[in-house]
């Protein structure tokens, strides 16, 4: 699969997910950078194929991943690309 590249815009962050990674001791950029190199993280196959064209076709683009201290949070990309957040699954 040739390298994913896309746009992440104006990146911000919920309060709920910035306590937990607070809570976890780590920063959201190990994340971001995962989400921006196309590794979705905790998606089932179907749902990182589904990644795989949403980047081609400006669509939306939704990364879950689990903190060290097994705190869920996701990372979306809006299908225009101006901005993404970081938010826990539950603030969706």
């Amino acid at each position: 699969m040739p390298p994913v590249s896309f746009e992440l815009g104006q990146v911000v962050a919920t309060p709920g997910a910035l306590d937990a990674l607070t809570a976890a001791g780590e920063t959201p950029l190990p994340y971001l950078a995962r989400h921006a190199a196309g590794d979705w993280g905790d998606l089932g196959e179907d749902d990182k194929m589904l990644n795989d064209l949403a980047v081609t076709h400006d669509e939306r683009i939704l990364s879950a991943y689990t903190l060290t201290d097994g705190t869920r949070i996701w990372i979306i990309t809006e299908g225009d690309r101006s901005a993404t957040t970081v938010l826990l699954p539950e603030e969706y």
